[in-house]
């Protein structure tokens, strides 16, 4: 893997990365590489169930289901 260093970044850039890592949950590493790869057209690969459903069929993606009513079902046969 190639690593990079940037320089010269304005304070306010650092400070509003630093926030929106902390709010996801992940360092700024982390965060300046999802960012980086979004913005290249990289979606980063997870064999994660749960997140390849979310990135499916998540509300960002305009999914809202409705459920349906739950209705009493029929009498189960006798076989008397």
């Amino acid at each position: 893997m190639a690593s990079i260093t940037i320089r010269n970044l304005d304070d306010d850039v650092k400070s509003r990365l630093r926030l929106r890592a902390a709010g996801n949950g992940r360092s700024m590493e982390e965060e300046a590489r999802l960012i980086l790869r979004d913005a290249v057209g990289l979606k980063p690969t997870s064999t994660n169930l749960a997140n390849i459903i979310r990135a499916h069929f998540g509300p960002s993606n305009g999914v809202d289901l409705e459920l349906p009513s739950r209705v009493t079902g029929r009498q189960p046969p006798s076989f008397d």
